[in-house]
């Protein structure tokens, strides 16, 4: 079966309108890497179901990409969704009540424990430095263009 984005067969994002999604910060995390080579999946999107826990990680890198690298790394926290629905590159993320990135992609080292979703974020900067506390309310939020 042929992967509809990696042959291109989508010549635009398929998503034209999509429920936010809603979770809460369970838990705040610090620290930065470089060199962390965590592998973007070809998929743009993934679908978070209700109670499941994923991990936030921020990166400044430029033309993160489905299918590329990402080694320069700052970690976010964890969150609880409790509204699942489908997550798509380019959704914001905003976290008690300030925007902190963009979906940049996603990783699957841990699953099938939980998802690795990259931020793409204007500084490489942790959570505990964002000033990010426990209990945070968090929204996947679809920018329309």
């Amino acid at each position: 079966m042929k992967d509809p984005y990696l042959s291109g067969m989508f010549t635009g994002n398929p998503y034209f309108d999509k429920s936010d999604i809603l979770g809460s910060l369970v838990v705040v995390l610090q620290g930065r890497l470089e060199k962390r080579g965590l592998q973007i999946i070809s998929p743009p999107s993934r679908c978070v179901k209700k109670y499941e826990v994923h991990e936030l990680i921020a990166s400044d890198e430029e033309n993160i990409k489905p299918g590329g690298t990402v080694d320069n790394v700052a970690y976010l926290g964890f969150v609880e969704i409790s509204q699942g629905g489908v997550i798509t590159i380019g959704d914001e993320v905003i976290c008690g009540g300030k925007i902190i990135g963009v979906i940049a992609g996603f990783d699957e080292t841990h699953m099938p424990n939980h998802q690795n979703i990259i931020l793409h974020c204007g500084e490489r900067i942790s959570g505990a430095e964002l000033g990010l506390c426990l209990g945070d309310a968090v929204t996947f939020r679809q920018v329309k263009k």
